[in-house]
């Protein structure tokens, strides 16, 4: 990983140089511009952590590069650039081209964002079908939890 998928990372930003500076001297986070080498899927996080573990059970497969905003609650999962797909769902917002979003550096967290899969550098990122069909399971899955969460806890 390391400088690879640093230099990976910071050839998403206006200016590299500055984003690298940013990452190991300011606040530690850099504002990239998606659209060009990848787009982000960002989902509520129960159902993005639901859907990282099922895509981690695919044997000899390791999931693309997910973030995870602690604060938003959000997870935010890396895909390959596509203007014109369509992804619907609650809470469910495609980040693509004219967007910006804000990324710590890939060997530490920085604030509130956190790598829960850092990027390798090699520039691999979640296949569109497998994450779609993680998402859908575990859309499932909470549909069915959330009846059982709901009942009163008094005895």
């Amino acid at each position: 990983m390391g400088k690879q998928a640093v230099e990976w990372l910071a050839a998403a930003a206006t200016d590299p140089q500055a984003c690298k500076r940013e990452w190991d001297h300011g606040k530690g986070t850099a504002l990239l511009a998606a659209g060009r080498y990848w787009d982000v899927l960002s989902v509520p996080d129960r159902l993005g952590l639901l859907a990282l573990d099922i895509l981690w059970r695919e044997p000899l497969k390791v999931p693309g590069p997910t973030l995870v905003d602690v604060t938003a609650g959000r997870v935010g999962f890396f895909l390959p650039p596509d203007p014109v797909s369509e992804w619907v769902g609650c809470g469910v917002r495609h980040v693509g081209r004219g967007s910006w979003v804000a990324v710590p550096p890939p060997y530490r967290p920085a604030g509130r964002l956190e790598w829960l899969v850092p990027p390798d550098g090699t520039g691999a990122l979640h296949a569109p079908g497998p994450l779609e069909r993680a998402l859908r399971r575990a859309t499932g899955t909470l549909a069915v939890l959330a009846p059982a969460s709901a009942e009163p806890t008094d005895w």
